[in-house]
This record gives structure tokens, sequence and C-alpha cells, in this order.
């Protein structure tokens, strides 16, 4: 797997921590140049730190905000004109969300959409032209599990990475005649600061650690499935815990899901 990753220019958003950060020092560790990128630049530049010591074979720092869509295609343009272009761009940058539909103001829905969804695709439409002027590319999105399906206290975010696959399953099929490809990461639990910052009802980070995360596989772990998938050019994966079992209880017994999704603890 390592000679697949080696020498290829991988851009990862959310880099700073979690899957983001396990990604990159997996992808260093195989030779890869990286781009890495999230809102905190201190983080970013421990990131990149270790992911030379690691055995990357270049590291570029590039702050980044998903929220800010109108500073995009400018980054864009900066990171092409230092690199070149950009092999592999790994979408992991993203917000979590704890409160009931009804607790919850709209403006913190927007949030949510205007980070998981609408920073996405910007970003990926911002890349893209690029990818297809050098005929290559692979768009990786971390998604999530509850973008299969819906559960408690996490409307906003659930919505939002619905709609990554409505999106990104539209994209694959649009380029569908082209050497792009596209694939989503669906991930359950995983042990990261996810539940930490997810955003509440007030639009305030939770602040505490979820049971079920902190119960979660690593980090490392996640970053090894997502990165198999890439290099068997799977267009869609689900891993995790038990967790993982819901899709399948939702897809072919819908109405015992429904009852199950009820009484389910989500925290």
């Amino acid at each position: 797997m390592h000679d697949y990753f080696f020498q290829k220019r991988i851009w990862i958003t959310g880099a700073s921590s979690g899957i983001g950060e396990a990604l990159a020092y997996a992808c260093a560790d195989a030779g890869a140049q990286l781009i890495l990128s999230a809102r905190n630049q201190t983080e970013l530049d421990r990131v990149a730190a270790e992911a030379k010591i690691k055995g990357a074979t270049g590291v570029l720092v590039q702050p980044l905000d998903l929220a800010q869509h109108d500073t995009i295609s400018g980054i864009v343009s900066n990171v092409l004109k230092q690199v070149g272009k950009v092999d592999m761009l790994i979408n992991c940058g993203g917000l979590s969300q704890r409160g009931r539909a009804l607790d919850t103001p709209l403006e913190v829905d927007k949030r949510l959409m205007d980070v998981n969804f609408f920073g996405t695709i910007a970003l990926t439409k911002a890349i893209l032209p690029s990818m297809l002027t050098h005929q290559l590319g692979h768009i990786v999105v971390v998604t999530s599990l509850t973008g299969k399906f819906g559960s408690p206290v996490r409307s906003a975010y659930a919505a939002s990475k619905h709609a990554l696959h409505g999106f990104f399953d539209s994209l694959r099929a649009e380029l569908g005649d082209t050497p792009i490809r596209i694939t989503l990461a669906c991930p359950g639990f995983v042990r990261t600061n996810i539940s930490i910052n997810a955003l509440t009802g007030s639009g305030k980070p939770q602040g505490t650690m979820d049971d079920a995360t902190g119960k979660g596989i690593t980090p490392g772990n996640a970053a090894y499935r997502i990165l198999r998938a890439i290099r068997k050019g799977k267009e869609e994966i689900w891993f995790g815990g038990k967790e993982v079992l819901a899709v399948y209880i939702k897809r072919f017994f819908p109405a015992y899901f429904s009852k199950l999704i009820k009484r389910a603890k989500v925290t």
C-alpha cells in the first residue's frame, strides 16, 4: 500500500487533529507530499513537524476555514502555484452536533451545513478543474455512518452528511468517463475530540467526551481503513464497531430500525 501513496501530493483538511492528523501521519509514512489544512495554525505546524519526521517528502501548511467560502478559490490557486497539482484531496474537516432539533436555532443548523457541506463542496469545485486538466485525481470525503441514517441529537449533522452523499454520488456519475475517482468513507465512533467540539443548541462546543466516542476505534485504525479503501478504489466504505450494523438494519428492516433508533443511547 505504501508504494501507491509514495510521492503523491495529498491535500488533507481537518489535519490538525483526529482522523485528519492520523491520515497525515499515515501518508507521511508512505512518503507522500502533504498539504495540511485546518483553522489552527499552531496545531498544523505541530502535525507538519511530526509528518516530516515520519517521512513526508514535502509538507505545505495551508490554513483554511471551511466556513469562509469566499476565500477558498484563492487558497486553491495559492496551493497549486506552490505544488503544481494535487493528486488527492481528502476532505476530513468538519463539525459535529449534540442537541435536539427543537432546541437548536437555525443559525447552528446553518453553521453545520456551511462547514461540513458547503465548505467541502466549495473546496472540491475549486480543485476539480486542475484535476481534469491533468487527467488525474482522487477525491475522498470522510462523512459518517450518520450519512446513511439519522439519529437523535444529531439532526443538522446527519443532514450535512446525507447532503455530502447526495452531492458526491451525483458528481461521481458525472465524472464517470474521466480518470477522477471518488471515495466516501463513513466511520462510526472514532476516539477523537469530535464530541468535545460538537456544537450544542447554544452554538457553543459541548466540551465533554461522549461515552461511545471514547470507546470508539482509534484515529490510526480509521486512517488505515480509509487509505486501504483508497488504494483498492472503493466507492464507499463503512467502518467502526457494532454501530455499522445499523446501516444493514435500516436497509433491510426499516420499521425495526425506526423502533431501535428512537430508544438508542447515542451519547
